[in-house]
């Protein structure tokens, strides 16, 4: 049974290199999702960061099986129609949020993000959503974000929290998912975001960006200063409707 699993897994496994290791890509993988009272089928992809390099399938089971996989994070995308052909393609880097994402907080924007942003991608009729795993609290981690979120009830925007702790503003890396997008498209995209530093890194990176597509909404009196401290000191673009401090 081992060696059709090793079968099955190595087709599915592309290699991807990156200055900081080794990029493994599983997938696509069929994965339907509930769209409010519809479904969409998405092609799944996971990946993962490894600093030695594996030759093989076998390698990379009898590696992977040795560890506890659960205690690291590992980041996805979720891929929609034609991707690697399709003209026109709209793209989100998604960074995670435990706690909007999965538990639904209204203290900030990020699950509303997630889900619009997902259909957006099924209307446009092709796509990708970047979940990017290592990103929580802006790259500071989920205890850390925690952290930060005792400083802001007690006043502290969210920039200043992070500072208050030690952290800059924003740690995030979006160079390993650039990577997987490389892999998967090679003609333009456009962004579906409100972060100037998001358009920053995929234009650097040499990626022909076609358009920004914003991404405002459910605003609420939980998440009023945090939205616009986004525009006032993260410097992410504004939108009519959009608070200011």
């Amino acid at each position: 049974m081992f060696k059709e699993a090793v079968s099955i897994v190595d087709q599915k496994i592309k290699v991807i290199e990156s200055d900081n290791g080794t990029i493994y890509l599983v997938g696509p993988i069929q994965l339907p999702v509930k769209l409010d009272e519809g479904e969409a089928i998405f092609q799944w992809y996971c990946w993962l960061l490894c600093k030695e390099q594996l030759d093989d399938a076998e390698q990379i089971i009898k590696k992977l099986s040795s560890i506890n996989l659960a205690e690291m994070q590992q980041s996805s995308v979720l891929v929609y129609g034609d991707f690697e052909q399709a003209d026109e393609a709209w793209i989100r880097m998604h960074s995670i949020c435990h706690t909007g994402d999965i538990f639904g907080s209204k203290r900030c924007d990020c699950g509303y993000q997630l889900h619009e942003s997902m259909h957006m991608i099924v209307e446009k009729g092709t796509g990708a959503l970047f979940y990017l795993a290592n990103h929580e609290g802006r790259g500071i981690g989920l205890f850390s974000k925690a952290m930060a979120y005792l400083l802001q009830e007690k006043g502290y925007d969210t920039v200043e929290a992070n500072e208050e702790l030690g952290f800059v503003d924003d740690a995030r890396s979006y160079s390993d998912a650039i990577l997987v997008l490389k892999a998967l498209r090679e003609k333009p995209v456009s962004l579906i975001t409100n972060n100037p530093k998001k358009l920053d890194a995929l234009q650097a990176a040499g990626l022909d960006v076609k358009n920004r597509i914003p991404l405002w909404g459910d605003r609420s009196e939980h998440n009023e200063r945090y939205l616009a401290t986004k525009v006032n000191r993260s410097g992410h673009f504004a939108a009519s409707g959009c608070p200011n401090e």
